[in-house]
């Protein structure tokens, strides 16, 4: 894809990610409004207050973005909107609590006293000279809120909320620049222009010019009505409907009314944005209406299916037996798939469709030349050498089973352990900052760094067969189990890796949905 019709591609989504990510913020800058001004008009009268109220609110500053992001999925039992919301809340609250109370304190007691004199009561006083002499000061904390709530809210698309950070996500996991470019653009644009008109506001409310504050508020409104109005991304985000009342819980029988839109869901690496699209292209050959779902965190994705927020997608067999079933002990691929189609059954009412043909497992892969010069084929080979090399992994390989898993059968004992992006692990052993990483086997980048993977002598990691999950409600939907059954067992090893290559790659870069389309050789 030449760099125009990326360009071209990119823009085209753009006001359906304006969309989602204006009505995030604006949203929720209206509603941190709505809880800041009255808490901090509280404690500005009330020292003893004061205190406590100002370090509970900064203590949200102190947890990451995407922690706290996260942190409200099992909260609210939500995903999407409701998470993303809170957390930005949240996160508004303090530059304008600390503003507004600084604002306040700082009026000169004689003009308060002054007010006082003349029969005001502490209510009068407040609004008539208090908060109008804060207000500039109070302006500049929102001023602060906005930006940071633009900027947070890019970090809102692995809980399933459509934002700018779409481009971001999606575009790092494909080594697609210009979407991380437009994306990056895209809300630095918006975090200025909100900054302005809200600059323009503050020296308003100093200057007492109606002039001034009839732009800044037109300038908003134009901003937050233009985004809100843009079209909406379809695919849309899992929260924007509520889990439907026919959905098939657990035990019932009853039958299951046919579904508007099927959701897919991904996770957010190159295979899962591929094989979404794959997904897709089948579903709309069979005549049904799609919305996807992507860039989802990996627990994220499992929970969203099981609670019908999205409604398909592929996930690793190993992966589930691992990390939602807690299951760490060595077993043949046939007995995991075997056991975990019936625990997803019995306790999620969760479709193991079947497997797509290959295994995307998690193996210890080194540069080839490295590798031969120590004479490493084999993890046990890596062992002996492992107290002189740097392993680096992706950002959850460390919190995982298997690695402790791996780590005990093998004695795995590195120098240093580092944590990366998957994009920027392969960069980081392809440049030797770091000696061995944990690739995905079916990654098109361990052919064009080339890197050699290990043998598991031990089996200590699991098997990862891709295979193909539904929700409760779309188990028994014979539409999509009919566009989707032929997919089953079709898909090698060596072609979703040629697949991944080409979406990867820098020269003669295809799209998701181009690789989706020459990944599968059936019919349409």
């Amino acid at each position: 894809m030449t760099l125009n019709a990326n360009l071209h591609a990119q823009l085209a989504l753009l006001p359906g990610y304006l969309h989602g990510h204006v009505a995030l913020c604006g949203a929720a800058l209206g509603l941190g409004l709505c809880v800041s001004l009255p808490l901090a008009l509280a404690v500005a009268r009330s020292p003893r207050a004061r205190g406590p109220v100002m370090a509970a609110v900064s203590i949200f500053q102190t947890i990451p973005g995407l922690a706290l992001l996260a942190l409200m999925v099992p909260l609210l039992g939500a995903f999407g909107f409701w998470p993303a919301l809170t957390a930005l809340v949240l996160y508004s609250m303090l530059p304008i609590v600390r503003n507004t109370v600084t604002g306040i304190a700082q009026v000169d007691p004689e003009l308060v006293e002054a007010g006082r004199g003349l029969g005001m009561t502490e209510r009068q006083v407040l609004t008539r000279v208090q908060l109008p002499l804060a207000l500039p000061v109070i302006v500049a904390g929102v001023r602060t809120a906005a930006v940071w709530v633009v900027g947070i809210a890019t970090l809102s698309t692995p809980v399933g909320q459509v934002s700018l950070g779409n481009f971001i996500f999606g575009g790092l996991q494909t080594r697609n620049w210009t979407a991380v470019g437009v994306g990056c653009a895209a809300a630095a644009a918006l975090a200025l222009a909100l900054d302005g008109l809200l600059a323009l506001l503050e020296r308003a409310a100093r200057g007492r010019s109606r002039r001034r504050l009839g732009a800044a508020l037109a300038g908003l409104a134009l901003v937050f009505g233009g985004g809100a109005l843009a079209p909406r991304l379809t695919p849309a985000s899992p929260s924007a409907e509520p889990a439907p009342r026919h959905a098939r819980a657990r035990g019932d029988t009853s039958p299951v009314a046919p579904i508007a839109a099927i959701r897919v869901g991904a996770k957010a690496f190159t295979e899962q944005y591929i094989l979404a699209a794959l997904l897709t292209q089948r579903l709309e050959g069979a005549g049904l209406k799609v919305e996807a779902v992507t860039g989802l965190g990996s627990t994220i994705a499992f929970d969203a299916l099981t609670k019908n927020r999205i409604d398909v997608y592929v996930d690793y067999t190993g992966t589930l037996w691992s990390s939602a079933m807690k299951r760490s002990d060595p077993a043949p691929s046939w007995r995991v798939q075997s056991e975990l189609a019936g625990w997803l059954a019995t306790t999620y009412g969760v479709r193991d469709l079947g497997a797509l043909g290959f295994q995307n497992t998690y193996a210890l892969a080194m540069r080839r030349a490295q590798a031969q010069a120590l004479g490493i084929r084999t993890i046990d080979d890596l062992a002996r050498h492992a107290h002189t090399l740097r392993l680096g992994t992706d950002y959850e390989f460390l919190q995982r089973p298997e690695w402790t898993h791996l780590r005990e059968a093998y004695g795995l004992r590195f120098a240093s352990k580092t944590a990366f992006d998957p994009t920027f692990m392969y960069q980081a052993v392809a440049r030797e900052q770091v000696d061995v990483i944990t690739a995905f086997s079916t990654d098109g980048r361990i052919d064009t760094l080339d890197l050699v993977t290990l043998d598991d002598d031990r089996r200590a990691f699991p098997p990862y067969q891709a295979v193909v999950l539904l929700s409760p409600r779309a188990a028994d939907d014979r539409r999509v189990i009919a566009a989707l059954t032929p997919l089953l067992g079709a898909l090698s090893l060596s072609r979703m890796r040629a697949a991944n290559a080409s979406v990867d790659r820098s020269a003669d870069k295809k799209t998701p949905a181009q690789a989706a389309r020459a990944l599968w050789p059936g019919p349409r």
